[in-house]
Order: structure tokens, then C-alpha cells, then sequence
């Protein structure tokens, strides 16, 4: 039960990296409005892992099977949406970004919704699931049981990931003047911008 545990805590450590477009969110949220906007964008991240590692253990092919079949359609959702995130915040005309406080349930939501459903449009994530579990010699079909166990150690591992960037860039706007920040709506909104497009060719050349 444990070795399953400590299993899923290495694979999301190892293949929850934080990069791409919400790990951009997540740097640009953190910067904007704190630690804990990072943390609530990171958690919809981990948790589209978990639904993507859900099907991995427990076989759940018919669902696999049908994600992957249109998941073409699934990766214009998100590449559509990522690019318009990346130009609502290009266009923003606010130079200079004040680090206020998002409002505390409503903003929260959005930013754990926004990151959940880039991440679940990317259906590629059960074949990357699928190798981390073979790779570890973890079968799919698992009992109930371990197979929970399983999915809330992969969730604690990806979590580490965000936390540990969360805090980082923290650490880093501590120490960084605000005048800093002018133009960052720019750069990060170009930055997702460039994800939004990446994904769009790699779904119509890949």
C-alpha cells in the first residue's frame, strides 16, 4: 500500500513538471496576486492529472478510447483558450500591475476552473501516464484501494511541483521593486500567446 503511495508521489514528480501554459499562468498569478493564486492554479492542474492518472490505473479504456478518438477537438478547446487568455492579457491596458488581492471565493474558483480545463484538454497525458506506470511496473486494472492510493500519491507529487514555483516567485517579487512588473500583462499574455499557437500547429502537423 505505501510502495504504491511513494510510487505515485515519484511519478508526479517526474512527469508533473510545471511548464507550459499553466505553469505560466501560474508565475504570472503568483506575481499578480500572491502565493495563494499560484497554489489555486497549480490545484486545477493536479487535479486534471489525477482524473488523466484515474484512467491509467484503473483501466478505464472506453473513456481513454473516446478522449483520445477526438482529441484533436479536445486540443482546439485548448489551444483556443489559452490564446485567449494570452490576448485578453496582451490587450490589457494596464501598464503598471498593482498586487492586489484577488476577491477571495469568486477568483478563486476561476483560477482553479481556468487551469483544470487546460489541463484536461490535453488527452496525451494518459499515454504519458500509461509509460510512467509501466515504467514502475505499476499494471492498470488496480483494486479500488491501491489504486487510490495511487492517484493521491501522484497528486501530492505534481502538487510539490507547484508549490515549490509558487513559493519561488514569491521569494522572487519580495525582493523585486514594482516598478519591475511594467508591461507584464504583455510579456506573459505574449508568452501564452506563443503556448496557444504551439499547441494549434502541433495539432493540425503533429
Amino acid at each position: 500500500m505505501e510502495s504504491y503511495f511513494i510510487k505515485g508521489i515519484f511519478i508526479g514528480l517526474f512527469f508533473g513538471i510545471p511548464i507550459g501554459a499553466v505553469g505560466t499562468m501560474t508565475v504570472h498569478r503568483t506575481i499578480r496576486y500572491g502565493f495563494k493564486a499560484g497554489l489555486m492554479t497549480g490545484l486545477g492542474s493536479s487535479t486534471a492529472d489525477c482524473f488523466y492518472a484515474c484512467i491509467g490505473v484503473f483501466g478505464l479504456t472506453f473513456i481513454s478510447d473516446f478522449l483520445l478518438k477526438h482529441q484533436m477537438i479536445i486540443h482546439l478547446i485548448g489551444s483556443s483558450l489559452i490564446l485567449a487568455m494570452g490576448i485578453q492579457l496582451f490587450i490589457c491596458k494596464r501598464k503598471l500591475i498593482s498586487l492586489q488581492s484577488p476577491k477571495q471565493v469568486t477568483d478563486s474558483i476561476k483560477m482553479f476552473l481556468s487551469s483544470f480545463v487546460i489541463g484536461i484538454t490535453n488527452p496525451a497525458a494518459i499515454l504519458t501516464f500509461l509509460f510512467a506506470f509501466s515504467y514502475f511496473g505499476i499494471s492498470g486494472g488496480k483494486n479500488l484501494f491501491l489504486g487510490i492510493w495511487l492517484v493521491c500519491g501522484v497528486f501530492i507529487g505534481t502538487y510539490i511541483w507547484w508549490i515549490t514555483l509558487s513559493a519561488i516567485v514569491s521569494i522572487i517579487k519580495k525582493k523585486t521593486e514594482t516598478h519591475s512588473f511594467r508591461y507584464m500583462n504583455k510579456i506573459f499574455g505574449t508568452v501564452l500567446i506563443l503556448f496557444g499557437m504551439v499547441v494549434l500547429i502541433k495539432t493540425f502537423h503533429g
